[in-house]
């Protein structure tokens, strides 16, 4: 008799593998190998990553014997796990012209037979089975930063081409800006169950909220336009010192894929290809830096992560537009209505450890603890977020410089 969670497992991977080539459908070996940036990874790099985690966490757990698809795909497509041994620098992802693409795909299809076959078959331990689940939200993960880099991709490619044709969109007004009151008091954060969650939502525990106000959306581009307007980017005051010596350095002047059309019109570039900025769409491409100087602008703050996840929980807000995936579908929001919008939601609260958290033993545990310094946390979800990692305890993080996300602004008083 087959084992009731291989069996959804089965089925969760290969259901997850065939959404990330949907996403590939239609791009070139050529699109598949730019790396723009340091910070973002050839989409061929993401493909190959992504089957490299199973290899070699699960594959090889169980079957030591069997020889690796490439023994050199062991440091050309391991991430930051040191603990598995050497890896290829981070910034020359984009020199890998070879292993082809074709190669790749052919180590993905290796690898879905290979687990295939291990998950309709024997049953396996409880922690064999938690790593294949941990790379499913993995790969799912990777599906996000196919979307962001490819679009940074394309960006910077004078052509600046689409990655799909523009969907037929229904328009509405964006609802008024209201804040919601709340109490506070004493609050459980935290994953709590059931269903999966990363190790760093964890482990459950309590917090004390002083009396807060939250915003019911997001920040519009109409209200980040007047930010602009009133000078917000040569405006010292508003800005951290190390926001200030960024926003200088970096010469920004608006959101990343802005361009100013002329005095009165911003453009921005999409996935869909540039097009005109829509005033009642939530602003998006703004790092830390440019959040925490909107609301000081703005006479207001961003809220804490415990904050967020307090009304996320308490279903005290909800997006006012509908959600809609990065192609521009709308999809459901959840059931119980968790604040989200189309963009993450920067909060004002550094990446931390929970209270007794411990990662997991091995090379697995270095996924999320050993990043826990230098970056900021964004709660909700985007529209290249996958559905199934739209929960209230989900922490994502980056460093407060960082713009290539959909990463917006919620405000709180």
């Amino acid at each position: 008799m087959r084992d009731p969670r291989q069996a959804a497992l089965l089925a969760a991977f290969e259901r997850t593998r065939r959404q990330t080539m949907a996403l590939v459908d239609g791009l070139t070996a050529e699109d598949c190998m730019v790396q723009s940036m340091p910070d973002a990874s050839p989409v061929k790099w993401h493909l190959a990553h992504a089957s490299w985690f199973f290899e070699t966490f699960v594959l090889e757990a169980v079957r030591p014997d069997v020889p690796p698809f490439d023994p050199a795909f062991r440091v050309l497509f391991n991430s930051y796990y040191v603990g598995v041994g050497e890896r290829h620098p981070r910034p020359e992802r984009g020199v890998l012209s070879r292993p082809s693409l074709d190669t790749v795909l052919g180590y993905r299809q290796t690898v879905d037979a290979r687990m295939a076959e291990l998950l309709d078959g024997p049953p396996q331990s409880a922690r064999l089975l938690d790593l294949v689940e941990l790379g499913v939200h993995h790969e799912q993960q990777h599906q996000e930063l196919i979307l962001t880099d490819l679009k940074h991709h394309f960006w910077r490619n004078p052509l600046r081409p689409a990655y799909r044709p523009p969907p037929t969109l229904a328009e509405a007004p964006v609802a008024a800006l209201r804040f919601l009151p709340s109490d506070g008091g004493l609050a459980d954060i935290g994953h709590d169950g059931p269903g999966f969650a990363f190790d760093n939502e964890t482990p459950r525990h309590r917090v004390w909220l002083e009396p807060f106000a939250f915003a019911c959306r997001p920040v519009s581009n109409r209200e980040y336009q007047a930010f602009i307007a009133d000078g917000g980017y040569a405006r010292a005051e508003l800005w951290l010192s190390d926001g200030w010596d960024t926003c200088q350095q970096e010469g920004w002047q608006a959101p990343l894929y802005w361009q100013r059309a002329d005095p009165e019109r911003w453009t921005v570039f999409t996935l869909h290809g540039q097009r005109p900025v829509h005033p009642d769409e939530p602003v998006c491409h703004v790092g830390y830096y440019e959040a925490d100087a909107y609301a000081r602008w703005a006479g207001a703050r961003l809220p804490t992560e415990q904050e967020w996840e307090y009304v996320a929980q308490s279903n005290l807000a909800r997006s006012a537009a509908p959600v809609r995936d990065a192609a521009g579908h709308p999809r459901p929001q959840t059931p119980d209505g968790p604040v989200h919008g189309d963009v993450w939601e920067w909060t004002q609260s550094a990446y931390l450890p929970y209270p007794g958290f411990k990662p997991a033993a091995g090379a697995v545990g270095e996924y999320n603890g050993k990043f826990m310094i230098n970056q900021m946390v964004l709660r909700g979800g985007s529209c290249a977020t996958p559905y199934g990692h739209i929960r209230p305890s989900y922490r994502n993080f980056f460093p407060p410089s960082a713009r290539w996300q959909f990463s917006g602004i919620r405000l709180a008083r």
